[in-house]
């Protein structure tokens, strides 16, 4: 089925969906004439009009993106009308991305937040009734997330395809197929293009028709691709939050003697020293090294290699998955280890890394997860 029929079918529903949420017969619905064609849909509706914008691959990125558009609309052209976004599903960061413009939006799997003068209506809590198991696979996957993790520890910088390649460890054909997707989702763009924005053109060969190319293959001068940049990193940051798991990992949990979770995270990070074992703490433990803002009892650290007998017999380890105090994390992509770096004496994930993490801890993971987020990102939205 083709993205425009499916399209036209969201169109054709959103006035029953948009009756059926302001408890008003369909006939009650009126759509009105839309000539301009800067919204999707203009209707009429217990004495309010609403501007329908839909959009069919609802990423977060995307939804931030028509939400900007129908809101622009609403103070320019349909004045006085509720800006609203309409989705088959409406993800956790969409909602946020609908919210700071000021969008109301609903969806056809019945959730929804419709706020104006007189006005409210939100349901929540109804689940996917759109997911395909034959979906393209995730820009967030373990090995295509490199990328997203590269962009988000850098959210001022651009950066060539190759670049991006180079410093995550992957070929420049998956960082192409990655990109085209984040491009496709409104999650980056091409900065300093003809010599604009950033003003990055002439450094990089394109615009000026200069330099050394795009870094990509594709020659220099004015016929190379510009280099990408994250649109909003806190967008990014919030569609990767929603889909991140930290159970995908490989987690061995187990007790060790300490008198605190700090001192347990020294003694294991000195042990891992000592025996050569690539690692980097993660979780509450990378929250403590990068704020100091609450004690914890549980010390996670992603190892390269499973920790050996030898190993955990030193450390006085013993299985108990109950009362662990104790996390080594095998991940399943090496690239957690990317922008780790010693705090404290400690090698620690970057706080993008660190704050992903917290998800799958207990304690006072939430509060720590707020915490870190405050300090170390706390990106203003670039829209």
């Amino acid at each position: 089925m083709s993205a425009h029929l499916v399209e036209k079918q969201v169109l054709g529903r959103a006035p029953a969906v948009l009756a059926a949420l302001l408890d008003l017969a369909a006939k009650d619905i009126k759509v009105l004439p839309n000539p301009t064609s800067r919204v999707d849909l203009l209707v009429s509706a217990g004495g309010k009009k609403f501007a329908l914008e839909v959009v069919v691959a609802a990423t977060a990125g995307q939804v931030a993106s028509h939400a900007e558009r129908v809101v622009d609309a609403t103070r320019t052209l349909h004045r006085g009308a509720v800006p609203v976004v309409v989705v088959p599903y409406m993800t956790e960061a969409a909602r946020r991305a609908c919210a700071s413009v000021g969008a109301s939006w609903f969806d056809l799997s019945g959730n929804a937040h419709i706020v104006a003068s007189g006005l409210r209506v939100i349901i929540d809590g109804r689940t996917d009734q759109f997911r395909s198991p034959g979906r393209p696979a995730s820009i967030f996957a373990a090995k295509s997330a490199r990328v997203v993790r590269w962009l988000l520890e850098h959210p001022e910088q651009a950066f060539t395809q190759r670049e991006i390649a180079r410093a995550t460890g992957i070929t420049e054909g998956f960082v192409s197929r990655i990109v085209a997707r984040l491009e496709t989702d409104d999650y980056v763009v091409r900065a300093g293009v003809d010599g604009e924005g950033d003003g990055l053109g002439g450094a990089f060969g394109y615009g000026s028709g200069s330099g050394a190319g795009d870094g990509d293959g594709s020659g220099g001068g004015h016929h190379g691709k510009a280099p990408i940049r994250v649109r909003d990193a806190t967008l990014l940051l919030d569609a990767w939050h929603d889909e991140y798991r930290f159970d995908k990992h490989v987690l061995i949990a187990g007790h060790v003697a300490a008198r605190s979770g700090d001192a347990l995270m020294h003694l294991v990070s000195d042990t891992l020293v000592a025996a050569k074992v690539g690692h980097a703490a993660t979780g509450l433990a990378a929250a403590w090294l990068l704020t100091h803002f609450a004690a914890f009892r549980i010390a996670t650290f992603f190892v390269e290699t499973e920790p050996s007998a030898e190993m955990l017999k030193k450390l006085g380890f013993r299985d108990d998955a109950r009362g662990a105090n104790l996390w080594f994390v095998v991940p399943n992509d090496v690239g957690v280890f990317l922008g780790a770096e010693a705090r404290e004496g400690t090698r620690c994930v970057h706080p993008v890394q660190a704050y992903l993490d917290l998800k799958g801890h207990p304690e006072r993971a939430p509060e720590a997860a707020e915490h870190l987020r405050a300090k170390f990102l706390n990106w203003n939205r670039d829209v």
